[in-house]
């Protein structure tokens, strides 16, 4: 799915108006139908307290048009409309308008802190007080009748945008921001509904499709794509019947030190229940008894040393080389990575101990083979590529390194990024239950696998975070949040494979 900026949609509504012959009042009737139709189907007639609150601008047109046809529906609705300013867009006029002549009941004007309604638990609270088209923080009173919405205990659902969140901007989350429960947003979610510092305010949400030209949307460039199983189904291939171990690659896993190789083992689970046709790790000595007793399906090769990796010497043609996983980052280690990058071409996945020996020795990435992938979770990230401002910057500045040394980025976390110097995909698989140790092992060997089977090294990245997240997602049914492993999830990657062609019976999100 693509996503797009506040602008682009704005860009996307003018054109509709002018293709489809209607008005901007016909297509916020449109829009704002369809969320007072999931409204009704959610809350079926329910005898509670609707409290709509409206800006003036379109967001609060929206809201004025959800709270006509509740009371329309007989609903118990108040529409409180939050005056601001004394421009009110046109659009907001006539839907006023219509809410005047539809009941003697008019909307309540709110002027300050003294007008505020009482909100109770048992409330459904409607914010239409900013949309999109937000570009400040929020002041005054209106900051603090959001504080009173949020500390109401009410069920909130934000139209499009919780109030207080900019589309295309950092928005500092010491800020006033609804903390909605559910946001219902037309036709492509927001960048922000992805990033650290925001997504908790956006609750769960739901994408409408409002009827905006098709034509024109196909044609424009998102500013990041969300990758659900629609997305991630496209990437898959499906494999031959007359092909054989060798059509699937080599992968070799290097890693692992005194203490350390389950990570590496974890690794190999993976990368083989992915579908790499065969697997090798290369190890200190002393991994050679556990890694041939923990998969015995993979071959091992060992280094002269003991304990960590001195000198990584080894005589097979690899598909793709994974490196850092519990590698550990000593001297003799540091040394022995970057002999290998000076004379290996083939592609590379690097995680964990191989990023921060990266950013030790910047002068490594010129030595990276191009499309390499990076794995970083928050901290190593920062080790990388030094403090952000804020989620845009930290963003700006992956690409720029990226862009700098031809690699692909997986910025690992709750929604995790893969960045290139051009792209953003957003990965929309994974829960709660994966923040547990070894779970990034495990997506290193899932795309390492998936560069062994010849898939590029971004569809890789892409569509190996995908099925990771979902490896996840069904480890967590089974087993629980709490109560999954990373090697659940290694386990789940082939049903995470198998449910790529399975049809959900709940297409939400």
């Amino acid at each position: 799915m693509k996503i797009f900026s506040a602008h682009q949609l704005k860009e996307a509504d003018q054109i509709t108006l002018e293709k489809q012959g209607i008005s901007s009042v016909d297509l916020m009737e449109r829009a704002a139908t369809l969320v007072y139709e999931e409204i009704h189907r959610r809350l079926q007639n329910a005898d509670i307290p609707v409290k709509i609150f409206c800006g003036i601008g379109n967001n609060g047109g929206d809201g004025l048009v959800v709270g006509r046809l509740l009371i329309e529906q007989g609903y118990n609705v108040t529409i409180y409309v939050v005056n601001y300013s004394d421009q009110r867009s046109s659009e907001f006029l006539t839907n006023y308008d219509r809410v005047k002549n539809l009941t003697k009941n008019w909307p309540v004007l709110l002027k300050s802190e003294e007008d505020f309604p009482e909100i109770s638990v048992g409330d459904f609270v409607v914010d239409a007080i900013f949309g999109i088209g937000l570009n400040r923080p929020l002041g005054d009173w209106v900051a603090s009748l959001v504080r009173h919405i949020n500390s109401s205990g009410a069920f909130v659902l934000a139209i499009d945008m919780p109030s207080g969140l900019m589309a295309d901007a950092a928005t500092d989350p010491k800020n006033d921001i609804i903390r909605a429960s559910f946001t219902i947003t037309f036709q492509t979610p927001k960048l922000v509904f992805f990033l650290p510092e925001t997504a908790e305010f956006v609750g769960d949400y739901l994408v409408l499709d409002i009827g905006l030209d098709r034509d024109h949307l196909l044609k424009t460039e998102p500013v990041a794509r969300l990758i659900g199983k629609p997305e991630a189904k496209a990437l898959y291939r499906p494999r031959n019947k007359f092909s054989h171990k060798g059509t699937y690659g080599h992968a070799l896993l290097v890693g692992g030190s005194y203490g350390k190789m389950g990570s590496i083992c974890l690794s190999g689970t993976a990368a083989l229940r992915s579908g790499a046709g065969m697997l090798t790790f290369y190890v200190p000595a002393c991994g050679y008894e556990i890694l041939q007793t923990a998969l015995p399906e993979a071959m091992v090769l060992t280094d002269v040393h003991e304990k960590t990796l001195s000198k990584i010497e080894f005589d097979l043609d690899p598909s793709v080389i994974g490196f850092g996983v519990g590698v550990g980052t000593s001297k003799s280690t540091q040394q022995a990575f970057e002999q290998l990058l000076k004379k290996n071409k083939k592609p590379m996945v690097i995680d964990a101990d191989g990023i921060n020996i990266l950013s030790k020795n910047k002068e490594f990435l010129k030595l990276l083979p191009e499309g390499t992938v990076l794995t970083p979770h928050p901290g190593e990230l920062k080790r990388l590529i030094g403090e952000w401002k804020d989620d845009f910057d930290k963003l700006e500045k992956a690409r720029q390194l990226a862009r700098e040394h031809n690699l692909i980025m997986v910025i690992k976390g709750a929604y995790t990024f893969t960045v290139t110097s051009e792209e953003i995909y957003i990965n929309n698989s994974g829960n709660p239950g994966m923040a547990t140790a070894g779970s990034g092992d495990v997506l290193t060997g899932i795309i390492a696998s998936l560069i062994s089977q010849g898939y590029e090294p971004l569809v890789a990245a892409v569509l190996g975070v995908y099925l990771h997240g979902k490896a996840g997602d069904l480890a967590a049914e089974n087993l629980s949040y709490e109560g999954t492993i990373a090697g659940d999830i290694a386990a789940h990657a082939g049903p995470a494979i198998l449910d790529l062609f399975k049809q959900d019976e709940n297409n939400e999100n």
